[in-house]
């Protein structure tokens, strides 16, 4: 082998090196978001006040992985100067990094309401409601990471398509909490707590979605931010059609 291609060859390993390294961060992110926001809704269905202190001390895990992939995704656009696939690859994953580390912001709003409800009486039917809402929020999450992970477009749509259920119960929930405060003053502050962290779970979906367009983008070089559900499935199904 001639040294120049042996040179090549050697920057373009070390090139796939530095792109895997940032995505294998960003999967570790995404990791501990994730458990932040099942940790976050124990705490808040079970009022565990010792689960909640544990999430918001978390963030702190999630800030510094947030800065190390922001560091090494500038030093690879800087160093590297990748085109096409690769560019597109290091674009979509800072964009997840900043869903994730809203996701985190919101699994401890999360916790800090689950905290604000410790000694006070449940009200059964918001928080079955709740539970339901945050089970498929957690799922939600699993999915689009799992897309992430597996480059996979498909899975990425299911997401999207999935977060429009999430915000229909959002709505049911909300009303529930509604006829809880109407029924008795005494619920509002209690109930309050519980739609702020409804509300976290429904941006949480959002971020998802997010997450999912960010897939299509990397895989498909299509642009779904603000496209429908039909433009989506389009750019997954028919990529040459664009």
């Amino acid at each position: 082998m001639c040294p120049d291609l042996q040179h090549q060859n050697h920057i373009s390993s070390q090139f796939n090196a530095d792109l895997e390294a940032i995505r294998q961060n960003v999967l570790k992110m995404g990791g501990v978001v994730e458990q932040q926001l099942l940790d976050a809704t124990e705490a808040l269905l079970n009022c565990n006040e010792s689960l909640a202190d544990d999430v918001i001390l978390r963030g702190e895990e999630v800030d510094a992985l947030e800065i190390a992939i922001d560091e090494a995704s500038t030093l690879v656009l800087v160093k590297r100067q990748p085109t096409a696939g690769d560019l597109r690859m290091v674009i979509a994953l800072t964009r997840v990094v900043t869903d994730l580390e809203r996701i985190g912001d919101e699994a401890e709003k999360i916790a800090r309401m689950s905290k604000a409800l410790v000694g006070q009486p449940k009200l059964d039917g918001q928080m079955a409601e709740t539970g339901h809402l945050a089970r498929h929020v957690s799922k939600l999450i699993r999915d689009a990471f799992d897309a992430l992970a597996r480059f996979d477009t498909e899975l990425a749509l299911q997401v999207a398509e999935e977060d429009r259920v999430i915000d229909r119960e959002y709505e049911s929930v909300m009303r529930i909490c509604l006829t809880y405060m109407m029924e008795d003053p005494r619920n509002i502050g209690r109930t309050m707590n519980i739609v702020w962290a409804v509300r976290s779970l429904e941006r949480i979906g959002d971020h998802a979605k997010n997450v999912a367009e960010h897939v299509i983008y990397m895989v498909e070089g299509a642009d779904v931010r603000h496209a429908s559900l039909d433009e989506m499935a389009e750019a997954v199904r028919n990529p040459k059609s664009r």
